[in-house]
């Protein structure tokens, strides 16, 4: 798309190995998961019949890739089928973003290494220099500093500031494991934590939940090996246990499930509703409702 732009507009490279020269500085790879739904591969029908003047460049850019493999491995069509961008009526976009991109990079050092040495292996050895590692995500310390302001404060008081930018000065805590003023006040903080969020999911879901209750929290996005759909048959499984058994000691409890999921993804949709179907089947739920 940037070397379309390039070739094809007024402020422009006119030439296509200029305008590649510019692409490839530009952008760069991000690999998030080594699953196969996330390598995309496009059907060559439908990405040629959508966008035309795109495939073309990428027909270009396959071209030239498989001219570099072949010089760096004469005779090794294998290599070929295993690297190429365009085969067997497949665009594969991962492919692509390698070989466009300046930096390929994984979002821990163990899944960066997996793909180093298994899904990327041949890319690696073709091109070591471009593969590195860029951890994601928070440290706790940082996480807990601004998600948590109450407990922050509470450890502050008790071991000093350090540990904000020190994790392992979290140790010192373990003094206080059976003090019971300190107890008190680590459980009063939770129980204002769970008051506050209880608040907002009557204000932005119109929920009422008891704050006094267990809160099991599953925050994430929906996905069959995440096992939200195990949970919700948890849920069941507990509804029902209820009804059958209403003499049965339990303690209240409230299941809180965040998660999107993506446009094609039919099962992790079918899922999302199975858990708001649930929700309303409870909520108006009478005595005389039966299990689900």
């Amino acid at each position: 798309e940037i070397c379309a732009c390039l070739v094809g507009s007024e402020m422009c490279i006119r030439d296509r190995d200029d305008a590649w020269s510019v692409t490839t500085k530009a952008v760069a790879y991000t690999n998030h998961t080594i699953m196969a739904e996330a390598l995309e591969k496009w059907p060559v029908e439908l990405f040629s019949r959508l966008l035309p003047r795109v495939y073309q460049i990428i027909e270009e850019i396959n071209r030239r890739f498989i001219l570099e493999i072949q010089a760096k491995y004469p005779g090794n069509y294998d290599k070929i089928k295993k690297m190429a961008i365009l085969y067997d009526g497949q665009v594969k976009m991962a492919h692509l973003a390698i070989v466009a991109g300046y930096s390929v990079n994984g979002v821990a050092r163990l899944h960066t290494e997996i793909l180093k040495n298994q899904e990327l292996k041949d890319f690696y050895e073709m091109m070591p220099e471009k593969f590195n590692n860029k951890t994601n995500g928070i440290t706790q310390r940082r996480f807990l500093l601004h998600a948590n302001p109450l407990l922050a404060d509470w450890i502050t008081e008790h071991i000093g500031p350090d540990w904000i930018t020190d994790l392992p000065q979290l140790k010192k805590l373990a003094v206080y494991a059976d003090d019971e003023k300190a107890l008190q006040e680590f459980m009063n903080i939770k129980f204002k934590n769970k008051e506050r969020l209880a608040k907002y999911i009557l204000e932005h879901n119109g929920v009422e939940v008891d704050p006094h209750s267990i809160f099991d929290v599953q925050v994430k996005r929906l996905h069959e090996y995440k096992r939200q759909l195990l949970n919700i048959l948890h849920v069941i499984y507990l509804y029902n246990q209820i009804k059958m058994h209403p003499e049965m000691e339990f303690y209240p409890r409230t299941f809180i499930f965040g998660a999107k999921a993506s446009a094609g993804y039919a099962t992790a949709k079918k899922i999302i509703k199975l858990i708001n179907s649930c929700l309303l089947y409870t909520s108006d739920a009478a005595d005389d409702t039966p299990c689900v």
